[in-house]
């Protein structure tokens, strides 16, 4: 009798029934840790987080804004639109009303080149009761609007009077024609008058 070989001990795995682990498909060929895809109400859900948070943050500086506004008077601050406006507003000083002063001395000088021009004016005033210390050719002859100077802030209705005699110009307060010191009393003018082509146009 041939001598049978030994026998080998073969280890067996348990058998199982079959399950859906067992099937690997052929064709998988990703690597890695992989995440089921999200559903679609998650950015739905995210978005309304995002959005209470920004409204939460909103109220929350209204409400803010509210206890500083208590706090804090901006109306003493920042004025008023009727207040600036009577601020800037300026203020009108009163005009002083022609007055005729009999024996006021004044001085008429003719600051165009019409001959004659301020004899004619000296004889119509003193007709009117202003009292002519001289009559007498100013420095320029090409002097375009009448003007009445006076010194003293006092004469200034006297010289508008005398303005409203010559029928034409203005008034000026000047230093210019202040009589020298120690001059007589009939050539103290407190008013002068320099004719201008205003004055030479009407008569």
């Amino acid at each position: 009798m041939t001598p049978r070989p030994p026998r080998r001990h073969e280890t067996r795995m348990p058998s199982h029934a079959p399950d859906r682990f067992d099937e690997v498909p052929g064709d998988l060929s990703r690597v890695g840790a992989h995440r089921a895809p999200r559903p679609r109400h998650h950015r739905v859900r995210a978005f309304a987080w995002a959005a209470l948070a920004t409204g939460l943050l909103v109220g929350l500086g209204v409400v803010g804004l509210f206890v500083i506004d208590d706090r804090v008077s901006f109306t003493d601050i920042i004025p008023s639109g009727g207040a600036s406006e009577e601020a800037a507003a300026p203020t009108e000083e009163p005009t002083v009303a022609p007055t005729t002063v009999p024996g006021m001395v004044v001085t008429v000088l003719n600051g165009t080149r019409t001959s004659g021009l301020s004899a004619r004016a000296a004889t119509a005033l003193q007709a009117r009761g202003w009292a002519i210390g001289s009559r007498l050719n100013a420095s320029s002859t090409d002097i375009a609007t009448t003007t009445v100077y006076y010194y003293d802030a006092a004469d200034e209705g006297a010289a508008r009077g005398l303005v409203a005699e010559l029928g034409v110009g203005d008034v000026a307060q000047s230093e210019q024609f202040r009589p020298a010191a120690g001059a007589s009393a009939a050539q103290a003018s407190k008013l002068t008058a320099v004719l201008g082509a205003d004055y030479a146009a009407k008569r």
